[in-house]
C-alpha cells in the first residue's frame, strides 16, 4: 500500500493542501509535455478545493478537462447538475483549453461514446477523484465493477448514495434523486497517472475508515485507490477521526 496522507485541521486547510498537490502535477505535465489532461469530481467535499486551485499560478490555456459523472435525464439548469457545478466553479472562471462534459441527456449512448473517444486520445494525468459516503468512487456504488474495460457505463444509485445528495442539499427528499447516472467506472478511474482524493468533514469518517484499514473489495469501492502507484489522500480532523481514534 502506497498512500501519502495529509491530514489538516479544517476543511479549508485540506482543500488548500490538496490544490498545491494538484497544481504541482498539472504545472510538471505542462512543463514535460506541454499540456495537460485532468479528470475533476464534484460535490460539497470539493468546494474548499476548487476555492484555492483556480487561484493558483497554472497554465489553464493548456489543460484539457474531464469529469466523472452526470444523473441521467438531468437538466445543466437543475441546481444538482455537475456540468453546472464545474462551469460555476472551474471552468468559467480559468477557461481551460477544452471542457469535456458527461451529458445525460439526449442519445445517453452516443454521448457515452463520443465522450469516451476524447477522453482516451491520450493520458489522463491527474484524476480528482472524491470518496462517497458509502465508499464511492465516481458513482461506482457497492459491489463495484472492478473488471469492466468501459469508460463510462449508466449506473443505478442506491440508497445511501442517494441520500448523500439530499445530506449535502441538492435535492429535496430521495425521490428527487435520479435513480441513475453515467458514470466513469473504477479501472478507467485507475489508469489516472496520479490520483489526489479530496474527503473532508465527519460524514466521510466511516468511509475514510473503511477504505484505508479493509482489504480491496468492491463492497468498498475506494479501496482500489490503495493499489494506484501514486495515490494521495487529503483528510481534515473530522473525515480521520476513526483512522485515528479521534472521534
Amino acid at each position: 500500500m502506497n498512500i501519502a496522507i495529509t491530514v489538516s485541521p479544517t476543511a479549508k486547510e485540506n482543500g488548500y493542501k490538496a490544490a498545491l498537490k494538484a497544481a504541482a502535477v498539472i504545472n510538471e505535465a505542462i512543463e514535460r509535455k506541454g499540456h495537460a489532461r485532468i479528470v475533476l469530481s464534484t460535490g460539497a467535499s470539493q468546494f474548499e478545493m476548487f476555492d484555492a486551485l483556480v487561484g493558483l499560478p497554472v497554465d489553464w490555456s493548456k489543460v484539457e478537462m474531464f469529469h466523472l459523472d452526470e444523473y441521467v435525464g438531468l437538466s445543466e439548469a437543475h441546481p444538482a447538475s455537475f456540468r453546472k457545478y464545474l462551469k460555476e466553479r472551474f471552468v468559467n472562471i480559468v477557461h481551460p483549453k477544452a471542457a469535456h462534459f458527461v451529458n445525460g441527456e439526449g442519445d445517453v449512448k452516443k454521448n457515452i461514446e463520443e465522450l469516451t473517444k476524447e477522453l482516451r486520445r491520450d493520458e489522463i494525468d491527474l484524476g480528482l477523484i472524491g470518496i462517497g459516503e458509502n465508499g464511492h468512487i465516481a458513482f461506482n456504488d457497492p459491489p463495484a465493477d472492478f473488471d469492466a474495460v468501459e469508460a463510462y457505463r449508466v449506473v443505478n444509485l442506491d440508497h445511501k448514495c442517494r441520500m448523500q445528495q439530499v445530506g449535502e442539499g441538492w435535492f429535496a427528499t430521495e425521490d428527487d434523486v435520479p435513480a441513475q447516472a453515467i458514470s466513469m467506472l473504477p479501472r478507467q478511474i485507475m489508469a489516472c497517472k496520479t490520483i489526489i482524493t479530496v474527503a473532508p468533514h465527519a460524514v466521510k469518517a466511516q468511509a475514510i475508515y473503511s477504505t484505508i484499514t479493509e482489504p480491496v473489495t468492491n463492497m468498498v469501492p475506494a479501496t482500489l485507490l490503495k493499489t494506484h502507484p501514486d495515490w494521495h489522500l487529503f483528510i481534515d480532523d473530522y473525515s480521520a477521526a476513526k483512522l485515528f481514534g479521534n472521534e
